[in-house]
């Protein structure tokens, strides 16, 4: 379910950390992220971990290492961020409940329809979106320093 689950809401923070703070070429430690999220990095490394399995995020090794977008942010969208982590299915445990005929024939029918609007909407707004408006509130993104070639 969509609804208020902390897992997602953590994958969606640190989705829209790496894009705004790296890019797409550039790197951001988990050190990095968790600080900035008032996080522990043991606490988000799982979801660091799903992010990557699912090839919205690559992983970078070495002394400089760290996540990088796997794709470009005008691409990733957030229902895609959501399944990376994945979805407990409360609209199924709701249904099978055979005792409370009013939460498997009322409740759970008004979840699913809910849960399909979050789907849809979140289905609708990427990445990119977001950074737009992080710059819209006047948050600015860091800049990479230019590359120099001296010899």
């Amino acid at each position: 379910m969509y609804l208020k689950n902390d897992r997602i809401l953590t994958a969606l923070s640190i989705m829209l950390d790496v894009a705004f703070h790296a890019g797409r070429s550039g790197v951001v430690s988990g050190a990095d992220i968790a600080r900035r999220s008032g996080l522990l990095r043991r606490g988000i490394e799982p979801v660091l971990q799903a992010l990557s399995r699912a090839g919205l995020l690559d992983s970078v090794r070495g002394p400089k290492g760290g996540y990088r977008l796997g794709r470009s942010p005008r691409v990733v969208t957030l229902h895609e961020i959501v399944c990376a982590v994945g979805i407990r299915d409360e609209v199924a445990a709701l249904q099978g409940k055979d005792n409370n005929p009013l939460q498997s024939l009322v409740v759970a029918p008004l979840w699913a329809e809910l849960n399909d609007s979050v789907k849809e909407r979140l289905a609708g707004i990427t990445l990119a979106d977001l950074l737009q408006k992080a710059e819209r509130s006047g948050l600015e993104r860091p800049r990479q320093a230019p590359i120099s070639f001296t010899i």
